[in-house]
């Protein structure tokens, strides 16, 4: 069950956006030295006293950000600590309740969006969510989950998306051959195509992407399972063997 951190919550700020905040009003960090270390926090002993993990309690309401990305790691010393798609939670000892002081920090410690991610930077074209319960699934550029519709055919890319599908499901742009090396992607499970309206839409080793209008903020999954036929597609795609591996996320 996952487990979540009394009273988190988001709140809006005038610089960054939406950021999490602790049942104190104190800016929640994420530390992109954990990026790199899955499952476990960088920031222990003297770094502990100033970043302060934020403990994991039994399930509560998290208010503005999703419940399935909420989870925990034990740390070393034992102790639960929060994370939202798996990213460690900490806050910053000096920081007085509604600012961003910890913001930027030895260019590593930054406010954690809804979704985990870094505020204040740039977010790639082409983003990996780590889902507890789905793994790891792609974003577009706005934080928003990647789907496809197994009911598409693939190669060639032939869309069964309807106008009546179109008012609920939105074709995704195209991305780059960097994008898709900077999200950990062979480039060559892109097969961008033409929809029969005209506009480029990509596909990932052949299956067509779209977003789903029922998400709201960056990290939902609310298209996931959706009629049985529309499911999140994962980040780990074998290099593209024109749509004979459907890369959906089952979880």
């Amino acid at each position: 069950m996952p487990l979540s951190s009394e009273g988190i919550s988001v709140r809006r700020d005038a610089e960054l956006g939406s950021v999490v905040v602790d049942s104190k009003g104190s800016t929640v960090y994420v530390s992109r030295a954990d990026e790199s270390r899955p499952g476990k926090s960088s920031c222990t002993d003297a770094c502990a006293m100033t970043w302060l993990p934020v403990p994991a309690r039994e399930p509560a309401a998290a208010q503005g950000v999703a419940q399935d990305l909420l989870g925990s790691i034990t740390r070393a010393d034992g102790v639960e600590q929060m994370t939202i798609a798996g990213r460690p939670l900490y806050t910053y000892a000096p920081g007085k309740k509604g600012d961003t002081a910890g913001q930027g920090i030895k260019d590593t410690w930054y406010a954690a969006a809804p979704d985990g991610t870094r505020t204040g930077t740039e977010r790639p074209a082409l983003g990996v969510l780590n889902s507890p319960g789905l793994g790891r699934v792609l974003q577009d550029r706005n934080g928003r989950t990647l789907y496809l519709f197994t009911k598409d055919t693939p190669w060639p890319m032939k869309t069964a998306c309807d106008a009546k599908c179109l008012e609920k499901w939105t074709p995704s742009e195209p991305v780059t051959a960097a994008d898709a090396k900077a999200a950990g992607l062979d480039p060559r499970v892109l097969f961008p195509f033409s929809t029969p309206g005209g506009a480029r839409q990509e596909s990932f080793n052949c299956w067509p992407a779209y977003t789903f209008k029922g998400d709201k903020k960056p990290g939902d999954t609310n298209g996931q399972g959706v009629g049985g036929v529309w499911f999140a597609i994962k980040a780990d795609i074998p290099r593209g063997d024109r749509g004979r591996t459907v890369p959906a996320a089952k979880g």
